[in-house]
């Protein structure tokens, strides 16, 4: 009977191992996929203030051009 037990309790402890180790993983990759949605966030604000800037560029640029078009015709 004993040796039946001891299997069954290797068995459990290699699964209680398994789940200890799953259960880090999930905390790892947790954090990881906290830090790549803030970092994510942080590069969508980015991308949208830089977008701001090009047109806010574009539009300067276009304004300049029309000046300048406006003066050759004077």
């Amino acid at each position: 009977m004993q040796a039946e037990q001891q299997p069954e309790t290797e068995q459990l402890n290699q699964l209680e191992q398994q789940m200890d180790e799953l259960l880090v993983l999930t905390q790892v990759l947790s954090k990881e996929n906290k830090a790549l949605r803030t970092q994510q966030k942080s590069w969508s604000t980015e991308r949208a203030k830089l977008i701001e800037k090009n047109e806010l560029a574009k539009n300067r640029v276009e304004a300049m051009i029309t000046r300048l078009k406006a003066l050759e015709k004077d």
